[in-house]
């Protein structure tokens, strides 16, 4: 009977948001270079490089301001991004960072590298990017709504589908402030997590309209048979689970191995995609049909009163 402890879901859900808005007060997120603002430098090497080979020097050269190494163009290539000393804009710091990262890839276990390229992007880019980021989960919200209540053709529906969407969002942001900084990896809030929160709001979505068809097939059945519209949904909810389960378990577990075996620089993004599958099914479930519920209610309520 998931409908019968909805309330009791709601408050878990408000415990955590507002759980999570207390430390995004208090701490605040770790922002990821995308959004600091980052030095690029592009390095070859003469073979093939792995790149925590390349990452845990630079790392300890930069003292822990975080640095990101990635395989770019080839497995003898790599980018290096930092956002060590990104608001200094004197050309010495500059060559001088550029001559640390040069010393470092120098000489990798025998492996000589080689600055190829280097660029910068300062602050204020960076907070355009962040803006953009913004923007774009809102419009993705705009347009969910949209297109749930043309397909459902009521508002109990889209309101429901973009309330559940909004508290995922919230969740894994509180989740992400909350464990930053307790959690033996990286919680930075950068390009990845953008993607992988929308991404989740995909999945999410996608969940929440089987479960909205269905519901919608047993209400035109449930209204034939003068049955209660909490008892209809429950039914629809109960005939959707397995389905629901088996979707979020199988993906579930690729990500866990991910999570585990997939490497020091994907772990943030697996780990937001991680606890995203877990509160978009769970917010299928229990946040989304009850929401689409109590808003039936209410407007069957306003209807006797207006009668």
């Amino acid at each position: 009977d998931f409908l019968s402890r909805r309330r009791t879901f709601y408050l878990i859900s408000v415990a955590i948001i507002l759980a999570g808005i207390a430390s995004i007060v208090i701490k605040g997120f770790g922002l990821g270079v995308d959004f600091k603002g980052v030095r690029t430098y592009v390095v070859k090497f003469e073979k093939t490089i792995d790149t925590e080979s390349v990452r845990k020097p630079l790392e300890t050269v930069f003292e822990g301001t975080g640095v990101e190494v990635k395989t770019f163009g080839g497995f003898d290539q790599v980018k290096v991004t930092t956002a060590y000393q990104i608001d200094n804009t004197d050309p010495e710091v500059e060559e001088g960072i550029k001559s640390k990262v040069d010393q470092v890839v120098s000489n990798i276990n025998g492996n000589k590298g080689t600055i190829t390229s280097s660029s910068k992007v300062g602050p204020t880019i960076a907070n355009d990017t962040i803006w953009s980021a913004l923007k774009a989960i809102f419009y993705s919200l705009v347009v969910t709504f949209i297109y749930i209540y043309i397909r459902f053709r009521n508002f109990a529906f889209g309101y429901g589908a973009v309330v559940s969407l909004f508290h995922d969002v919230l969740i894994i942001l509180s989740i992400f402030s909350i464990f930053n900084g307790i959690l033996p990896f990286s919680l930075d809030i950068d390009q990845a997590f953008v993607g992988a929160v929308l991404t989740l709001m995909g999945y999410s979505m996608n969940d929440t309209v089987v479960i909205f068809d269905r519901i919608r097939e047993y209400l035109n059945e449930g209204k034939a048979k003068n049955d209660s519209l909490v008892n209809v949904i429950n039914n629809a909810l109960n005939t959707t689970l397995s389905r629901t389960a088996v979707t979020g378990v199988t993906t579930i577990l690729v990500l866990f191995i991910l999570l585990i075996f997939g490497g020091e620089t994907i772990r943030g993004f697996i780990f937001a995609m991680f606890i995203g599958v877990i509160v978009g099914t769970y917010s299928s479930l229990f946040i989304a049909a009850p929401i689409v519920v109590d808003t039936m209610q209410r407007g069957e309520k306003k209807k006797e009163k207006a009668a």
